[in-house]
């Protein structure tokens, strides 16, 4: 099998996970089917694998609510477990780093990995992350396969275009298997 098959219930999920969709084909199957669409999209794929394999909908996790524990931050503030990046957070670092500032994802890991450290802590890291990202490159999460594709795409041919990388993106997600870049890709603007 080399094209994309049509996702319903009869696929099974061996074959479905061995193909790309998006985010938005696995959230419209979902509620056609009753699946819970919370979460990202591993979460929601690993649903529908579920669902396919037994034919019953799974529950969907319960998310309680989470509130900030802390009225006021300072540079002294004790890190939170569980913090939430609220807009009281935003303006305390938009504060101390500039209107600069954005929750990027490395930050937020940091955030969450480092309960008990202090906001000043938090202020160096940022500044630190920064510096890492300027010097080489970032980790991409598992969820983000084209931006992967796309980075692994041009690191092998600086020469090509963006129009040529998401010709070949979009020949590779079709095809059975992984989705990381290869060489042979290069078929599909040949």
């Amino acid at each position: 099998m080399d094209k994309r098959p049509y996702l319903d219930k009869n696929l099974d999920s061996k074959t479905f996970r061995e193909f790309y969709y998006l985010k938005e084909e696995l959230v419209n199957f979902c509620r056609k089917n009753g699946i819970p669409v919370s979460g990202g999209k591993i979460e929601i794929a690993d649903r529908i694998a579920y669902f396919l394999d037994t034919g019953k909908v799974p529950s969907a996790p319960k998310v309680r609510k989470k509130t900030t524990k802390i009225s006021e931050i300072r540079e002294d503030t004790k890190i939170e477990a569980d913090l939430i990046c609220s807009e009281k957070h935003r303006a305390f670092f938009r504060k101390h780093i500039g209107n600069c500032f954005s929750f990027n994802v490395a930050f937020q890991k940091w955030l969450k990995n480092n309960a008990g450290k202090t906001y000043k802590d938090a202020i160096t890291s940022y500044y630190q992350i920064l510096e890492e990202r300027k010097k080489g490159k970032t980790k991409i999460d598992k969820q983000f396969e084209y931006n992967t594709y796309i980075r692994d795409f041009f690191a092998d041919n600086q020469e090509k275009t963006l129009e040529e990388a998401i010709k070949c993106w979009k020949y590779k997600k079709q095809l059975q298997g992984h989705n990381r870049y290869e060489r042979s890709d290069l078929a599909a603007i040949e």
